[in-house]
């Protein structure tokens, strides 16, 4: 089923979040999409902790604090969210644009917003020659169905939170489980490492500490084993049937860079009245656009989302007027906003 929208945002971090509450006041409800499982985009990915000092009238919030209070901010629009999902395809029609995701999905939209970040976040994956070959079928960056892993020699590699959570949450499906990671100290939530060496200590998986992957072994075509270097130089071999691979995120323009826009030094080019790109009805907002005097800040992004908000206004109705209301004063923007006048 294709699901009809008004406007879709591809990108959850603070500005793609902001923009949803600038279309709201224009009474458009959007959808947003973000190949991460969770919205924040780098401020709950790379900085959830870090203090930020720069958001106006807030003197000091966490990255996550900034993303609950605009989750908070747009509660009442009721955007609907979809996560975990990379847009694949984007095809101009007559009446909006087509939008594909690689989990399926389908969009038919009036207006696209790209607010991206620097771009999107994809996995950092194995270096090795076979490895690409093997992507989805026995190396997986990702796990979309737990259950394909039952009775199975698992190797786990990372020491961050989605490496933890994932073995924990195998160990009883796999018929083995190894978890290798480079350091003996891990990124992850302390309680979660504290049950998985329980677990080892009950001899129900195994931890591999200050390793880490060489190379891969195959039969024919399947993948058989993994190569595991310990800091000494000492080399064991172990059988794997899935390898899971959890190395963090990197940013990348990615499939954004086919999509036909004009690209300037890695970021898409717009019209500072509109935040449109070089095709009408796709805005880009934050980090991802580029303009003459462009500063990379959330606020500026904020400034980004409210231009474009108004002009894709324009194009969802067009010879409509539309006209500046104040949050403040219009009974119209109160009622979007679900509050009373007092």
């Amino acid at each position: 089923m294709v699901i009809n929208t008004d406007a879709l945002i591809v990108g959850a971090g603070p500005c793609g979040l902001f923009q949803v509450f600038e279309l709201g006041l224009l009474g458009i409800k959007a959808d947003i999409l973000d190949s991460l499982p969770n919205t924040g985009g780098q401020c709950t990915e790379l900085y959830p902790d870090k203090p930020i000092y720069d958001i106006p009238a807030v003197p000091v919030c966490t990255g996550q604090e900034l993303v609950d209070a605009l989750h908070v901010q747009i509660e009442p629009f009721g955007a609907r969210f979809h996560m975990s999902e990379e847009v694949t395809v984007v095809e101009k029609r007559d009446d909006g644009f087509f939008v594909a995701t690689d989990s399926g999905t389908e969009f038919l939209t009036k207006t696209l917003f790209i607010a991206g970040g620097v771009g999107s976040f994809q996995p950092r994956k194995l270096r090795f020659a076979e490895a690409e070959s093997l992507e989805d079928s026995a190396i997986h960056y990702k796990v979309r169905n737990p259950d394909r892993f039952i009775d199975k020699d698992l190797v786990i590699l990372g020491g961050g939170d989605s490496a933890l959570d994932w073995a924990l949450e195998l160990w009883e499906r796999a018929k083995s489980l190894t978890l290798v990671h480079r350091r003996d100290e891990y990124r992850g939530a302390p309680a979660t490492v504290a049950a998985l060496k329980k677990l080892e200590a009950a001899k129900k998986l195994r931890m591999m500490e200050c390793a880490k992957a060489v190379g891969i072994g195959l039969d024919g075509d399947k993948l058989c084993s993994v190569d595991i270097q310990i800091t000494d130089g000492a080399l064991e071999t172990l059988p794997v049937e899935d390898l899971l691979v959890f190395y963090g995120l990197a940013p990348k323009l990615g499939p954004i860079a086919e999509w036909g826009l004009n690209i300037s030094k890695k970021a898409i080019e717009v019209d500072t009245a509109t935040f449109q790109s070089s095709t009408p009805g796709i805005f880009a907002v934050g980090d991802i656009s580029v303009y003459e005097g462009k500063k990379k800040l959330i606020l500026s992004g904020f400034h980004e989302a409210a231009l474009a908000a108004f002009a894709a206004k324009a194009i969802i109705e067009p010879g409509k007027k539309v006209n500046l209301q104040y949050t403040t004063t219009s009974p119209i923007m109160k009622k979007r906003l679900g509050v009373e006048d007092e």
